[in-house]
């Protein structure tokens, strides 16, 4: 099992001549081209908006103005600004903005936004992840049906070729999200294009206590992995609610508090060819930087326990975006890691410091500091936690080892069972390196 890694889409400033259409109402005088009209229901309560259409603010204006427009002329007003509304995706306005403006409109044009726009609507961060959901589900399907129309009459040998590996790519995707094993699957992001991307979450990320983002290394795409990796969002679900209600106990009677994992492969990872360098680690920062802020903007007032698990080169981008203190996690695990800039935890914005490091035997990339440190060196500052194999002092089941680099992520390993107390906020019962007590530990190898 190869890793995988975090990040959605972005998206772009709209200018701020944008045109309005002449039942058109702006939700805010600030707004361009805003005339205040009162007694519209949809106007309240817009004090907290952007007060100024600059920057990353004027591109959530045009959901402001959707907000205002007649549900009538709606559909005409999209065809009008099509551009626009794409443009969304190119440079990302706020995702707290956005989820302020979405809240304005009524539902009857969220509908509507929705099937004009789904790839927009489906990844712009601040929009609930069950319209997202909606909307990526949409997108997913009408692209298979676009792709399979244009193979039926395409002659060229190299465009089928594309094509069929689009269709494959996009039919895993849709397997991925079938695997449902009772729990709720949403694909919360999805680039449908030759180079896709996507994410699924197990669990509900709206409302779940505890949040975990997967985020992989090289080799991982969607095509080839993305139900591979949802298998492992599903595997530390479940790991997560277990422990939850076996430490809870009677008080878990009434369920034990929400779990949603993120399967998350929102960048291009690199293969053998480019992965000397960090170009595509700053690209994988950027989106998971937008992630993490997306998830942050959701929740408000009713903030989850968010932690990051990176692999191999997803942990450099990991470092790269946690290292900006634009947005913070209360836990970060890395395996396999070639190191960033930051020297100790000290760098990074994770609360209370909260970092733990595992470095399985035969991994060539442990110790390396490749990308200019490393996090299991002790000056670093990170807990080490066992990957190697133990029984656990819980459950008393013996915990595979991982070995080399790629089993990490392995089910039934001592690795998957630390990842998940990492991610319930029960760091101290994470077993340590050496903690299999003389036990015989059979061993997880990369293949």
């Amino acid at each position: 099992m190869t890793s995988v890694v975090s990040g959605l889409t972005g998206a772009s400033v709209v200018p701020a001549d944008l045109p309005q259409p002449a039942s058109a109402v702006s939700v805010v005088s600030a707004l361009p081209g805003a005339s205040a009209v009162t007694g519209d229901p949809v106007l309240s309560g817009t004090s907290d908006l952007p007060s100024a259409p600059s920057g990353r603010s004027a591109a959530a204006s045009l959901l402001g103005s959707v907000a205002g427009v007649d549900a009538s002329a709606l559909p005409s007003f999209l065809d009008a600004n099509r551009a626009k509304l794409e443009s969304l995706l190119v440079e990302t306005p706020a995702a707290a903005d956005v989820s302020r403006l979405w809240k304005l409109i009524d539902p009857a044009k969220q509908k509507l936004l929705i099937q004009a726009a789904p790839h927009v609507i489906g990844n712009l961060e601040g929009v609930p992840y069950a319209v997202r959901g909606r909307a990526n589900s949409l997108d997913l399907k009408q692209t298979i049906s676009h792709v399979s129309t244009r193979l039926r009459t395409e002659h060229g040998r190299a465009e089928r070729v594309g094509l069929q590996r689009q269709l494959e790519t996009l039919e895993n995707v849709r397997k991925a999200l079938s695997k449902h094993d009772g729990v709720t699957r949403t694909l919360v992001g999805l680039d449908p294009s030759t180079d896709a991307k996507a994410a699924i979450v197990v669990g509900d990320l709206a409302s779940a206590r505890y949040v975990s983002v997967l985020v992989p290394g090289m080799y991982m795409s969607v095509g080839e992995q993305i139900q591979d990796w949802a298998k492992v969002a599903q595997e530390q679900y479940d790991l997560q609610t277990g422990f939850l209600r076996r430490v809870l106990g009677p008080r878990g009677s009434g369920g034990a508090p929400g779990v949603a994992v993120v399967a998350w492969i929102g960048y291009q990872t690199p293969v053998l060819t480019n992965i000397g360098g960090t170009t595509l680690a700053t690209q994988g920062a950027d989106s998971l930087e937008r992630t993490l802020q997306g998830i942050r903007a959701i929740r408000t007032a009713d903030q989850p326990f968010l932690s990051v698990f990176a692999h191999s080169y997803g942990s450099t981008a990991a470092l790269m975006a946690l290292e900006r203190h634009t947005v913070t996690v209360d836990a970060l695990a890395l395996m396999g890691s070639p190191g960033s800039a930051a020297q100790s935890v000290a760098g990074l914005a994770v609360a209370h410091g909260n970092v733990f490091v595992g470095e399985a035997p035969m991994d060539p990339i442990v110790n390396s500091a490749f990308f200019g440190s490393d996090p299991g060196s002790p000056s670093y500052g990170a807990t080490p936690m066992g990957v190697s194999g133990a029984v656990d002092p819980l459950t008393h089941e013996t915990l595979a080892g991982s070995s080399g680099h790629n089993a990490y992520f392995t089910a039934g390993t001592e690795c998957m069972r630390n990842l998940a107390m990492i991610g319930i906020d029960l760091g101290n019962l994470v077993l340590g390196p050496g903690s299999s007590s003389g036990a015989t530990v059979k061993t997880a190898s990369a293949h």
